[in-house]
């Protein structure tokens, strides 16, 4: 029986793709979210809007 090698790893580079689509995903909601918050709520959590500048416009990396 012949069984091909390359299956595992394709079936293992998708699930990581997956993953790591998934993680980004979790990321931009967050971004968004905080970018969404008042300046009141940003202070009760020990941020300012200039803080956000740093987070908000950043782009999906992968590993």
């Amino acid at each position: 029986m012949n069984i091909p090698m390359s299956r595992p790893y394709h079936s293992s580079r998708w699930s990581q793709l997956k993953r790591h689509f998934a993680k980004w995903q979790r990321r931009a909601h967050s971004r968004h979210e905080l970018m969404n918050l008042s300046d009141r709520t940003l202070r009760d959590i020990g941020l300012a809007r200039c803080d956000l500048g740093i987070e908000g416009p950043k782009v999906f990396r992968m590993p």
